[in-house]
């Protein structure tokens, strides 16, 4: 298909077409394109819209914790737009709702709150203090701008302070703690026997009439895997090192050394100034004064910073703006910090932001190593650096050439690279390269393994490449007899002996049914059993089938046992005698036991009224999706 399509690209018609959409994207943007154009949202909530722009940061960003959530698990499908779209849209409206309601109650956060909660989250944090370089970069990294992440944590505080709201209207009466106590520190006598699988086993014997006539009634039961045999082509940065010139070494050390790791660096917080709207020269001036006079008072610069500082981000950690080693700030702020002995007091500096009063809390020396010591080092990075680029490079002719190749030999031989053989993998593979999601999408695609094309070249992350052709599909087959006959025995005989268990289990409820006792019943058959009195649903000393069953069991009349059994994934069989039921009492449970069971009820509670809350919101709400 795909040399089809490369062959049909030279016609008349195909570059009319893309030359209108060239001329398209020259007029109207790509945008106009890639989200419809216009401004028009993609759903209207109140009168409110939710912008194509907001729908484009949430899949982003659902799609980013699919990935971190799943790994290497994750199935490539569940990234599609197509399936997220719509319940991401739906979050969307729902949280808009929210917030609307919100607004409503003028729940809110005020920006120096913000502020504080920023420089305390250690994610921002190196060695303790809030970094504003790793800031950025973490939200980069996150694909956040530093005012949607600020507007998304305002939106999140104003939610919580909802949902805190909501839930606070809640309470637990003493006759549901009551009624819940009943039911949750309920306590059962109960007696039980186990009969065992294994008795059963060392009896049975298949023949081979029974095996043949399974072996014809369950073929599909005993087909080998489907599986592909792959030839393909892995690239990486370490097939293109090279060694490197002395030059290039001593200016890479050259460089290292002007890095900001060797010079001197100075810890610096400020107290930040900014000119509020309606507020004059003079009002200003006053702010400053104010706070230089506290501060000549004695009070601790953190403590005025706290009190005085418009930077948000600062503010919350005595201003504390970090290390610098004379570019991190505006040229007029390093200047003066250049100038400061540390713990000393700056005058106003005026920069762009601002006026600000600086103080360098901490300065190291730097002092940079000697060449042989960073050689190592050196030579790796420049070596990864112009392999980097040489990957890069060999990656843009390997995807031309696989493209109308028709298999990997001559793209590998062009390129000077090693055409692999994978073992079989499977639909399933679980271990080793293949296991890859992308690759096994890829290996098992129609275009791949039907069509017998090269599949695309597939980026796996850490700069490393891999193309794959499908040398060999193998179809499930029919395994033979003979090489199933010990598994269809194993089968059939364990068929046979679960069947006299359950049988057994049988026989045995009917029989204490009729006034026999599970000691009785036990003691003639030679099975082992036990009594197990005031079990409650906590109970860890019980088999789990055996306190399921139990107290799945309904409550017997007084004086009376009920029976009944049940089988293990082993299959033995447990058979239980539920002689007494006494309900739970509140006044019975230890305090903290009582608190733990007030804090679920009301955890529960609150859990069905913020949905009962969402749903009121929904039905009363004007929504339209476009």
């Amino acid at each position: 298909m795909l040399q089809d399509i490369r062959g049909k690209v030279q016609g008349t018609t195909i570059k009319v077409l893309v030359w209108l959409i060239v001329i398209s994207f020259s007029i109207f943007g790509i945008e106009s394109i890639l989200v419809g154009g216009g401004s028009g949202g993609v759903a209207e909530v109140n009168g409110e819209e939710v912008t194509p722009q907001e729908l484009a940061q949430a899949l982003n960003t659902q799609k980013r914790r699919l990935i971190s959530a799943m790994g290497d698990k994750l199935d490539p499908a569940m990234l599609e737009d197509d399936a997220l779209k719509g319940p991401v849209l739906n979050n969307l409206i729902d949280r808009k709702l929210m917030m609307q309601s919100a607004a409503a109650m003028n729940l809110a956060v005020s920006k120096k709150e913000i502020g504080r909660l920023i420089g305390s989250m250690e994610q921002f944090q190196i060695e303790g203090v809030f970094s504003p370089e790793l800031y950025s970069s973490v939200l980069s990294s996150a694909g956040y701008t530093p005012a949607y992440f600020k507007q998304t944590l305002r939106d999140d505080i104003a939610l919580n302070q909802l949902r805190s709201g909501l839930a606070g209207t809640e309470f637990v009466t003493p006759l549901e703690l009551s009624l819940n106590a009943r039911v949750d520190a309920e306590q059962r006598d109960l007696r039980y026997l186990t009969i065992p699988l294994q008795k059963f086993l060392d009896g049975q014997k298949a023949s081979d009439e029974e095996i043949e006539a399974y072996y014809a009634s369950h073929q599909d039961d005993f087909r080998t895997r489907e599986t592909v045999e792959l030839d393909y082509i892995e690239l990486t940065p370490q097939q293109f090192l090279q060694p490197v010139e002395e030059s290039s070494v001593l200016e890479a050390y050259r460089l290292e050394i002007e890095n900001t790791q060797y010079k001197n660096e100075n810890r610096v917080s400020h107290i930040l100034f900014e000119k509020r709207d309606g507020e004059d020269d003079a009002a200003l001036q006053q702010r400053i004064a104010a706070a230089q006079a506290k501060l000549a008072a004695g009070t601790k610069f953190s403590e005025v910073a706290a009190e005085f500082s418009d930077d948000v981000g600062s503010a919350g950690n005595g201003g504390d703006l970090g290390f610098s080693t004379g570019d991190a700030f505006p040229p007029e702020m390093e200047e003066a910090v250049a100038k400061l002995g540390v713990n000393e007091i700056s005058a106003p500096v005026k920069t762009d932001a601002g006026t600000h009063l600086i103080v360098v809390t901490e300065r190291k020396e730097g002092h940079a190593p000697e060449l042989e010591e960073l050689r190592p080092q050196l030579e790796e990075q420049l070596q990864l650096a112009q392999a980097r680029v040489d990957l890069l490079l060999a990656v843009e002719k390997l995807k031309d050439l696989v493209f109308n190749a028709e298999d990997l030999s001559r793209p590998a031989k062009e390129l000077n690279l090693e055409v692999a053989r994978s073992e079989p993998v499977a639909r399933d593979q679980a271990e080793g390269l293949f296991a890859n999601p992308a690759l096994l999408s890829a290996a098992f695609s129609e275009e791949v393994m039907e069509q017998g094309h090269n599949s695309d070249v597939i980026e796996l992350g850490d700069n490393k490449f891999v193309v794959l052709h499908v040398r060999k599909h193998n179809t499930p087959q029919v395994r033979d007899l003979a090489d199933v006959r010990q598994e269809i025995a194993a089968i059939i005989t364990d068929q046979a002996a679960r069947a006299l268990v359950a049988a057994e289990a049988e026989r045995m409820v009917k029989e204490l049914g009729t006034g026999a006792s599970i000691e009785q019943l036990a003691t003639s058959a030679g099975y082992h059993w036990q009594v197990e009195p005031g079990a409650d649903r906590r109970n860890t000393s019980l088999p789990r089938e055996v306190l399921g069953l139990a107290f799945d069991m309904p409550s017997p009349a007084q004086g009376q046992a009920l029976a009944d059994f049940v089988l293990t994934p082993g299959g033995d069989a447990q058979v239980v005698a539920l002689e007494r039921v006494s309900p739970g009492r509140l006044e019975t449970l230890a305090e903290a036991t009582q608190l733990e069971l007030r804090r679920q009820i009301s955890r529960e509670n609150a859990s069905l009224l913020d949905t009962e809350f969402q749903q009121g919101l929904r039905q009363s709400a004007d929504i339209s999706i476009q």
